[in-house]
């Protein structure tokens, strides 16, 4: 499993937003040599963070980005998910495989014949494992902002 390269821009570009002085606005060619990135990809990534209001974008002479809510409340979740979507990790495309319906018919005859129905929603065993791995990580994820992020930094005096 693996994020986009977008997301690694955008949570990079998040955090150095939320290492801007307060009320200044850090504009999208200084973001984009900052992390080594065409104009055109950055703004295509700051225009979905804009738009799930992450960011907040200022147009004029001291115009750019900055941070439309604070730092503290800016998950890492929050930020995967305006980048990579909101769809599931895992989609079970075998359910009407045999190797499923032998399983569940195998589990039919094991279990008391009286409790099992016919046409019984069954759900796919990959899937359930699969999905609480995605819950353990969105939590994880959610537990962690990007001031949490720079607050660690500072504590440990980061140096490149």
């Amino acid at each position: 499993m693996q994020f986009s390269k977008s997301t690694g821009y955008a949570l990079h570009a998040i955090i150095h937003l939320a290492r801007a002085e307060r009320g200044h606005h850090v504009g999208i060619k200084e973001l984009a040599a900052l992390l080594g990135v065409s104009e055109s990809y950055l703004s295509k990534i700051m225009s979905k963070l804009r738009q799930d209001g992450i960011v907040r974008a200022m147009t004029g002479a001291s115009g750019g980005y900055e941070l439309a809510k604070s730092a503290k409340l800016i998950t890492f979740f929050d930020v995967i998910q305006v980048v990579e979507g909101r769809q599931t990790m895992y989609e079970c495309f075998n359910m009407d495989s045999l190797q499923h319906q032998l399983f569940f018919e195998s589990e039919a005859q094991a279990s008391d014949p009286s409790e099992h129905h016919e046409g019984q929603n069954c759900e796919c065993l990959v899937k359930k494992v699969m999905d609480g791995a995605e819950q353990q990580m969105v939590h994880y994820l959610q537990q962690h902002t990007i001031q949490g992020v720079l607050d660690s930094a500072a504590s440990k005096k980061c140096t490149k």
